[in-house]
């Protein structure tokens, strides 16, 4: 029971400091200078000039502005936008594209925190762009193929606040702090019982276990056994978790800032067992095109995968 208590006590102080102050930080500056942008019409033209030469990889206006706030905002962002494209008659097909999409992008709210880790932003914000619109397309193309493609008559018109005084854009800083604030302390729960379990298995000799049993495996693939720590908390836990679980074994030296880079493809995305449960309650023909949207995905997440390992 002690050692259950000093595992309980450890985790929960490290998922407190890295939600208040490094997630909780970072999420106040990028969502204020998000919802800024979006406030002022700039993030409508963005969309309204991106949209046209997006088309042909199976995305809408819509579509544009989800890929914008996977990257910017959060894995949970998107939410909002699929939940219109849901109910405003955006065809099936097109509604698997952005979700495979999606999946398949680098999520803000792990990626900008590991940015003080020695994550470089540039190459990642390529790759998941890359990632996510070879997602989209393989989705619409080939693997969501069968799906609808009939639209109803659609309204893309994104509908926020506007700042056009002193006052607006106080407004729009508070409500994003909000949000912000919001995210930080939602992300903590999540984060307690995730360190927690991974803290309690390595204690108790089972991540050795696993790490000795998968290490002839990943020799033959080149992959370093050390990622099977973090990559098991990512897919059962989600893009959050992983980010603890990289801070503590970047402050105990066990990972480079090159392996760090180098996992980054396959290790920051929402594509996992908490991403996909809360992206796909967006609306019920959201919920039914997530198989061809998930295999997609998994192109998307190869590819980003190989262009991370390959730069490394």
């Amino acid at each position: 029971m002690e050692i259950l208590i000093d595992i309980i006590l450890k985790a929960g102080r490290s998922a407190v400091e890295l939600s208040l102050f490094v997630l909780l930080p970072v999420m106040v500056v990028m969502l204020s200078l998000m919802r800024l942008l979006e406030a002022r019409g700039a993030l409508d033209r963005l969309v309204a000039l991106l949209a046209p030469l997006l088309r042909p990889f199976g995305l809408t206006g819509l579509g544009v502005f989800a890929a914008l706030q996977i990257n910017f905002v959060s894995f949970a962002a998107p939410m909002a936008t699929l939940t219109m494209m849901d109910q405003r008659g955006t065809s099936d097909r097109h509604l698997a594209a952005t979700l495979a999409m999606v999946f398949a992008m680098a999520q803000a709210n792990a990626a900008f925190p590991m940015l003080t880790m020695g994550l470089q932003f540039g190459p990642l914000l390529v790759f998941s762009l890359l990632g996510g619109l070879a997602a989209a397309a393989a989705t619409y193309y080939l693997f969501g193929r069968h799906l609808s493609a009939d639209e109803a008559l659609l309204d893309e018109t994104l509908h926020h606040p506007v700042a056009e005084s002193a006052k607006g854009v106080l407004d729009v800083i508070n409500r994003a702090g909000a949000e912000a604030f919001k995210i930080a302390v939602g992300a903590i729960p999540m984060l307690v019982l995730s360190l927690v379990a991974v803290t309690a298995l390595k204690r108790f000799g089972a991540i050795d276990l696993i790490t000795q049993w998968l290490t002839p495996l990943l020799a033959l693939a080149g992959i370093d056994p050390i990622l099977i720590l973090p990559a098991l908390t990512k897919y059962l836990a989600g893009g959050t978790a992983m980010m603890g679980v990289m801070d503590d074994m970047r402050r105990a030296g066990q990972v480079s800032v090159e392996l760090l880079n180098a996992s980054a493809g396959f290790l920051i995305s929402p594509f996992d067992l908490p991403g996909v449960a809360v992206l796909i309650s967006a609306g019920r023909r959201v919920a039914a095109v997530w198989k061809p949207a998930a295999i997609g995905a998994c192109v998307g997440i190869a590819l980003r995968t190989l262009g991370h390992a390959l730069l490394a």
